[in-house]
């Protein structure tokens, strides 16, 4: 079984010092906000494989971080230089007047081929129902028309206007990043757990089992405190259209990649060895169109 990370990411910072291989230095604001410390530094392509190795991970999905084509292209070059990389879900702006041009250029570039999804940052969005705005519609068209997944990014009250634009377009494939992420460190489920399988009834939704550990308390969690969530997830959309992902090295504010490896197989041990083998691997291998000869290569 070829085990998959679908969901991980890589920056170097400006004010890091070094040149270590990896993706082109970029400005990350966000990382300058209190409680960042931790993962205020370079993360490459290198830290990631000593990672993945250690916790048997064979291949992962490398996930865009700004609203920037220009990483996507990094991202998609560097993707092409490792075997490591699957996949690059990138970013196009939803609201331009030619997003299949831009999604055409990303594809021309060098790793082009390995363009497997979009993502917008839609959780920063301040209109609850930014989704469901006519350019973006368009743009969600475009990406449905390119053959690519939309990756799903939305916080608990998000989540309406995300079922809305899942049934507005029935011919594009959705991955709910972080399972819209769950109120974990409070332990309430509602309304998250009801509209999760409002969405989960939609048959072009897929769901990433990652980033739970940073929204439960980050010092004193343990996987009982994510069990109710994961589990809310599984049940829902099944095994079939879950998809294990570290969130790496965001996850770092909370736990180790390994750590997050060993509570997901946890949170799945009841599974039987075929489900299991899904959420590892299967599920993300299908819902990203990842081709077969791509996961059979040697990783370094």
């Amino acid at each position: 079984m070829t085990r998959i990370d679908a969901h991980h990411h890589l920056w170097r910072l400006k004010d890091s010092p070094g040149e270590t291989p990896g993706p082109r230095r970029r400005t990350h604001d966000w990382l300058d906000t209190p409680g960042m410390e931790s993962v205020r530094r370079d993360f490459t392509l290198t830290d990631l494989a000593a990672e993945t190795a250690d916790a048997g991970i064979d291949r992962t999905i490398l996930v865009q971080v700004l609203p920037d084509a220009e990483e996507s292209a990094d991202f998609l070059s560097l993707a092409a230089s490792s075997d490591l990389v699957a996949g690059v879900v990138g970013w196009a702006d939803l609201t331009a007047g030619d997003v299949a041009g831009a999604l055409a250029a990303l594809r021309a570039g060098p790793g082009g081929e390995l363009l497997v999804g979009v993502r917008h940052l839609v959780q920063a969005e301040p209109d609850p129902a930014w989704l469901n705005r006519p350019d973006v519609q368009r743009g969600l068209t475009a990406v449905a028309d390119a053959h690519l997944v939309y990756d799903l990014l939305t916080v608990p009250h998000q989540l309406p206007a995300a079922l809305a634009t899942v049934r507005a377009l029935p011919q594009l494939t959705f991955v709910l990043d972080h399972g819209s992420k769950p109120p974990i460190a409070s332990g309430q489920q509602q309304p998250w757990a009801a509209r999760i399988r409002e969405l989960a009834a939609e048959p072009n939704v897929f769901c990433k089992l990652s980033g739970l550990v940073t929204e439960a308390d980050r010092h004193t969690w343990t996987p009982d405190d994510l069990r109710p969530y994961a589990d809310v997830v599984l049940d829902a959309f099944g095994p079939s259209r879950v998809m294990f992902g570290s969130d790496w090295p965001v996850c770092l504010l909370a736990a180790s990649y390994r750590q997050v490896v060993r509570t997901t197989e946890e949170l799945t041990s009841s599974l039987t060895a075929t489900e299991r083998a899904e959420v590892f691997g299967g599920t993300a291998a299908r819902a990203y169109r990842i081709p077969t000869e791509r996961l059979r290569e040697e990783t370094p």
